[in-house]
C-alpha cells in the first residue's frame, strides 16, 4: 500500500467560505454514503484526495468504496476519527466520482479496511500533527506540551484551546509530514470497539437512498426484454401491443454488452417503471437461439469437467514428484469434489439512470461496486474521454460482486443515447437470476496419500471457467489461473506436506457468463480442499482436528483451530446420530475455521450450531465482524444445501426465489461467533467467513451418517 504523498492543499474561496482550512491528500482513496449534510460551501470545493477540515471546525473525508451493506461507511471515517481524537459523529463523508485523482475506488476483495488501515491514519495523525504544531506556535509553547482532544487541540498547563477550525487556515501552509506518529493500539479509543452504526437510523426508517429510489428530472423507465437463451439474436419484433399500454414511449433494439461478448435485446421505454414492465410482458419477439441452445449445457459443461479430471493440468505449484510418490503409496485416495454456477440475488436487483448528453457527456447514477471501474468501462462503450463522464454512486442494496460488472450501466447508456433523454434502467428478479453472470460452478480434482498416520501427499487439480480468463482475458492456454492458485497456494493455506504436495489447473470455458461471487474461488475450493482432508485425516485413522494441527504448524492457524476446538467443544462425546464437522480456510488476509453439528432427522439430518471463529489482525469493530461472518455463514449454508443455477438447452432453468432459494429465518441454526485478538495487520473479513461453511457441513454429514457427499447443493433432509 502506498504511503501519504505529501502535497500542498488547493485553495479556493466558495460560496460565503472564507477560507477552505486544511486538506491532506491520502495516496489516491475514496467513498460513499453520507452519515450527515455537508455544508453547501464545503460542497463546491474542488474534492480531491482530500481530507478537509474546514474554518468552520468540519472535518470531510472524501472516502474510498461504496457501501453495500458491509459497513464501510463507519469503518473508513473511523480510522480518520481515531487518529484526529475526535468522535464519528464529526467526521461527514462525500463519494468520489471515479476520476482518476482518487485512485482505487472499487469495493470489493474485502479490501475497505486491509487497503486504508495505513493511509487514513497516517492522514488523520499528519493532520493532527499539524494542527498542534501551529497551536503551540500561537502559544509559543513546545509541541509536547499540546496534545488534541475532541476536535481540539489543548494546553493542559494554562487551561488554554484551540478548535481545528480556528487552526485550519494556518496549519494548512506547513508542509504535510511524510512519516507522522500513529497512535499505539493501546490507546485506541474507537478501533477495535463497539460502535453504533450511524447510518442505521436512515437505512431502517426507509430514508436511505438507494440506487433504485435515485429519480432525476425528466428521466423515463426502461425494461429490457433480454432473450431467454443468452446471447440470443434478435430475427423479429412485435410490439404492437405494447404500444396499446398506456405511458409507453418507445420500443427499440438494444444490446447487452458483456466483457466477453455483446448480445442483442428489447428495451420498452416508458415514463414509469410499471408501463416499462407492462410493455415488456406484451411483446413478442423471435430469437434466434440455435448456437446457444447446444453449448450453454451445465450437464455439458461438467461432464467436460470431469473428463479433464482423468487428465494432468498445468501446474502452479508442485513440491516433490506427486504422480510417482502417489503412484507408489499404500494408503491413498482419489475423489472429485463439484460447486455449481450460483446467482448473486442481491435484494436490490440491478439498476442504473444513465443520461448521455446533446454534447456527448455521460452521467450515470446507480448503486455499483467501484466509480472508477464505472467510469472506465462508461469511457470505453460510449467512446468518450473521463472528464466527459459523471458518476454518482448511490447506497448499494446487497451485491456480492454483481455490481462490479457493470452490463446493466452499459444498457442505460445506450438506451438514452437513442431516446436523448435520461433513461432509468431496473432489471427484474427473473432478469437478475437467469441472465447472469454467476460464480462459476467447478471441481476440484482430489488426491492425496497418508504414512504413519500423517497426511503427507496432497494435490488439488482445479477445473472450470476462469474469471481472470472469461471476464478479464487475462489467461493464456499454457498458464495455471493465478487467481485460483493463490488462494490454494501453500503460502497462503500453511499446509505442509512431508512427502510431496501439488496445485494444478485445466480451463474448461463456457459462455454462461461468470464474474466473482463473495469469497470468489475460495467457496469452490474450500469445498474440495477441506472435505478432502477429512477424507484422508479418516484414511489415516487420525482426529479431524488432529490431523490438520499436525499439517498446520502456522501458529496463527493453530490458535483458531484450537480456539474453535475449544468453544465448540470438539473433545465432548455427542448422542448417537449426532455429528460434528470442522473446516479452516484463510482468504483475503484472514483466517476462518467452522464447526458445525448436525444430527439425524428423518432420511436428512437438522443443522444444530455454527460456531465461527476468524482471525482477521486488527479489526475496526467487532459488531460489524460478527455481522459480516453471520451473513457469510447464511450464503455458506444457502449455497450448500439450496439451489444452484442449471442450464438446459441454452436456458437458465431459474427464474426467481421460488426456483432458487435461499435460507430462511426459520431453517437458521444457532449461532456463535468468535473474533481472535490480533495484532496482525487488518485481514478482510466481508467474504472469509463462507469458504469454511460448506465442507464442515459436509464432514459434519459423514460423522452423523458416514456418508460424504461430494457434490453442492445437496437435499439435506434427504441424504438418500
Amino acid at each position: 500500500m502506498e504511503n501519504i504523498q505529501p502535497s500542498r492543499r488547493s485553495f479556493l474561496k466558495a460560496g460565503s467560505l472564507a477560507s477552505v482550512g486544511l486538506a491532506l491528500g491520502i495516496s489516491g482513496f475514496t467513498r460513499d454514503a453520507a452519515v450527515k449534510k455537508i455544508s453547501p460551501a464545503v460542497i463546491k470545493l474542488e474534492i480531491n484526495p482530500f481530507i478537509i477540515i474546514d474554518t468552520a471546525g468540519n472535518i470531510t473525508l472524501v472516502n474510498p468504496r461504496p457501501d453495500m451493506g458491509q459497513g464501510s461507511t463507519q469503518a473508513v471515517p473511523s480510522l480518520l476519527a481515531e487518529e484526529l481524537e475526535v468522535s464519528l459523529e464529526k467526521v461527514l463523508i462525500v463519494q468520489s466520482d471515479g476520476s482518476g485523482k482518487y485512485g482505487s475506488q472499487t469495493s470489493g476483495g474485502s479490501s475497505s479496511v486491509r487497503e486504508l488501515w495505513m493511509p487514513i491514519r497516517k492522514a488523520g495523525a499528519a493532520a493532527r500533527e499539524m494542527l498542534t504544531t501551529t497551536a503551540a506556535k500561537r502559544w509559543n509553547v513546545p509541541v509536547s506540551e499540546c496534545k488534541a482532544e475532541d476536535g481540539k487541540i489543548v494546553h493542559p498547563g494554562s487551561g488554554r484551546s484551540f478548535t481545528y477550525g480556528e487552526l485550519a487556515d494556518d496549519a494548512s501552509k506547513l508542509e504535510i509530514p511524510k512519516a507522522p506518529k500513529l497512535k499505539d493500539s493501546s490507546d485506541f479509543k474507537i478501533i477495535g470497539k463497539y460502535n453504533k452504526r450511524l447510518d442505521v437510523p436512515e437505512r431502517v426508517t426507509g430514508k436511505a437512498v438507494y440506487g433504485i429510489d435515485v429519480e432525476v428530472p425528466g428521466m423515463v423507465y426502461a425494461s429490457i426484454l433480454h432473450s431467454p437463451v443468452i446471447h440470443g439474436k434478435v430475427l423479429a419484433i412485435d410490439d404492437s401491443e405494447t404500444k396499446k399500454v398506456k405511458g409507453v414511449l418507445k420500443v427499440i433494439k438494444t444490446e447487452r454488452t458483456m466483457p466477453h461478448r455483446t448480445s442483442e435485446a428489447v428495451a420498452v421505454v416508458a415514463t414509469n417503471y410499471w408501463a416499462a414492465l407492462k410493455g415488456k410482458k406484451a411483446l413478442k419477439v423471435t430469437w434466434d437461439n440455435a448456437e446457444f441452445e447446444k453449448t450453454l449445457n451445465t450437464a455439458d459443461y461438467y461432464k467436460a469437467t470431469a473428463q479433464a479430471a482423468t487428465k494432468p493440468g498445468v501446474n502452479f505449484e508442485e513440491k516433490g514428484d506427486f504422480a510417482a510418490k502417489y503412484a507408489k503409496a499404500q494408503e491413498k485416495l482419489e475423489a472429485n469434489y463439484q460447486t455449481p454456477f450460483l446467482a448473486h440475488a442481491p435484494i436490490e436487483p440491478e439498476n442504473a439512470i444513465a443520461h448521455v448528453k446533446e454534447d456527448g457527456s455521460v452521467e450515470i447514477w446507480g448503486p455499483v461496486q467501484g466509480p472508477d471501474w464505472t467510469l472506465r468501462d462508461v469511457c470505453g462503450y460510449m467512446k468518450v474521454k473521463p472528464e466527459q463522464v459523471k458518476i454518482n454512486v448511490a447506497l448499494l442494496g446487497g451485491a456480492f460482486g454483481r455490481k462490479a460488472y457493470h452490463d446493466f450501466v452499459l444498457e442505460a447508456c445506450h438506451i438514452s443515447r437513442e431516446v436523448k433523454k435520461p433513461v432509468k434502467v431496473i432489471w427484474s428478479r427473473e432478469d437478475d437470476i437467469s441472465q447472469g453472470p454467476y460464480r462459476p460452478g467447478m471441481l476440484s480434482h482430489m488426491q492425496g496419500f497418508v504414512e504413519n498416520g500423517k497426511i503427507t501427499g496432497f494435490h488439488h487439480h482445479t477445473i472450470g471457467e476462469s474469471i481472470l480468463g472469461q471476464v478479464f482475458k487475462g489467461l493464456k492456454e499454457d498458464e495455471a489461473d493465478s487467481w485460483i492458485g493463490g488462494e490454494l497456494s501453500s503460502e497462503n493455506s500453511k499446509y505442509q506436506f512431508d512427502s510431496a504436495s501439488k496445485i494444478s489447473w485445466t480451463n474448461v470455458k463456457t459462455d454462461i457468463p461468470i464474474v466473482w461471487w463473495r469469497s470468489v474461488y475460495a467457496s469452490n475450493f474450500g469445498w474440495g480442499q477441506e472435505c478432502f482432508v477429512d477424507e484422508l485425516a479418516h484414511l489415516a485413522k487420525k482426529d479431524p482436528l488432529q490431523a490438520r494441527l499436525d499439517i498446520l504448524p502456522d501458529p496463527r492457524f493453530q490458535k483458531v483451530l484450537k480456539t474453535l476446538a475449544e468453544i465448540a467443544k470438539w473433545d465432548e462425546k455427542l448422542p448417537e446420530g449426532s455429528g460434528k464437522g470442522l473446516a479452516v480456510f484463510k482468504s483475503f488476509g484472514s483466517i476462518s475455521a467452522c464447526c458445525i453439528t448436525v444430527s439425524k432427522k428423518d432420511q436428512g439430518v437438522h443443522i444444530d450450531k455454527v460456531v465461527s471463529v476468524i482471525d482477521c489482525g486488527h479489526y475496526v469493530n467487532p459488531d460489524n465482524v460478527k455481522a459480516q461472518t453471520e451473513g457469510n455463514i447464511v450464503m455458506g449454508l444457502t449455497a450448500a444445501i439450496k439451489d444452484g443455477i442449471t442450464f438446459t438447452n441454452g436456458k437458465c432453468d431459474q427464474s426467481n426465489f421460488h426456483e432458487y432459494n435461499i435460507l430462511r429465518l426459520n431453517e437458521m441454526p444457532k449461532i456463535e461467533v468468535h473474533i481472535i485478538d490480533s495484532d496482525e495487520v487488518p485481514g478482510g473479513v466481508g467474504e472469509p467467513g463462507l469458504p469454511p461453511i460448506a465442507p464442515a457441513l459436509g464432514n459434519a454429514v459423514f460423522a452423523a451418517t458416514g456418508k460424504r457427499m461430494r457434490t453442492l447443493p445437496f437435499d439435506i433432509h434427504n441424504l438418500g
